[in-house]
């Protein structure tokens, strides 16, 4: 196993425990019965990317992209 591909595993498998525990650290998307008179929408939600709940949100999605990278990386040869 190269060099190369051996840090590229081994980048891969931080991401996908910090992944794991950035979806878990979340909280759940249930809006309950606020949502059915319009009550859903509140200073909190319109403005929850600003948040740590929206900054976690973020993070996940970088790391779900860098996830994707990576295994596309190390599923083809170019690092052979």
């Amino acid at each position: 196993m190269s060099t190369l591909k051996l840090i590229a595993t081994i980048i891969y498998i931080i991401v996908c425990v910090a992944i794991v525990i950035v979806v878990l650290m979340q909280e759940g998307k249930d809006s309950g019965l606020g949502a059915v008179s319009g009550a859903a929408d509140s200073y909190w939600t319109r403005n929850k990317g600003r948040s740590s709940e929206g900054i976690k949100v973020k993070v996940t999605a970088v790391l779900a992209a860098v996830f994707i990278i990576l295994s596309i990386v190390l599923c083809t040869s170019w690092l052979d």
